[in-house]
């Protein structure tokens, strides 16, 4: 699977975040949840969406992070190395900044350490039934957030 493959995956995730993060546990006002979904790191911003969309710290638990940060030679079958000094950089602001004590984890084990944001509960309920083949199509895959969600670099997950 290439990278692009990958992104457009693990893109899936974002289209639902705004409802998701909008139940945050941490009371943050709109404009919060929306600053939570931007990356503002610019190692991560870089090298991320060097292949694909950024994809914002607050849809993963920290372990996760810390996973696919661990196996970066094996990126979703792609080598996705960096070297130590970055990827260290890039590790530190996704675990500083991950979804731990917040509802989008709601129905992951604490134990589960999920490694595509297509695969959470909150993400499979959002995009179960509002997802079209055309919809799809157009995307090529639910990674491809960008393609329905425009504002996705901007933090903006709503539909379009």
């Amino acid at each position: 699977m290439t990278i692009r493959t990958f992104a457009l995956a693990f893109c899936v995730l974002p289209f639902t975040l705004t409802a998701t993060v909008a139940d945050d546990d941490e009371g943050r006002g709109h404009e919060g949840r929306r600053a939570a979904m931007v990356v503002t790191d610019p190692a991560t911003k870089t090298e991320c969406s060097a292949c694909h969309l950024a994809y914002p710290a607050a849809l993963l638990p920290a372990r996760s992070w810390r996973a696919l940060m661990a196996d970066l030679p094996n990126h979703f079958g792609e080598d996705a190395s960096l070297d130590d000094t970055t990827r260290a950089e890039i590790e530190a602001y996704l675990v500083a900044n991950a979804a731990d004590g917040g509802r989008s984890l709601r129905g992951v084990a604490a134990t589960d350490t999920p490694l595509r944001i297509s695969e959470l509960p909150w993400f499979k309920r959002e995009h179960s039934e509002e997802v079209t083949p055309r919809m799809l199509e157009k995307a090529k895959s639910m990674a491809n957030c960008a393609a329905c969600h425009t504002g996705a670099e901007s933090g903006n997950f709503d539909d379009d």
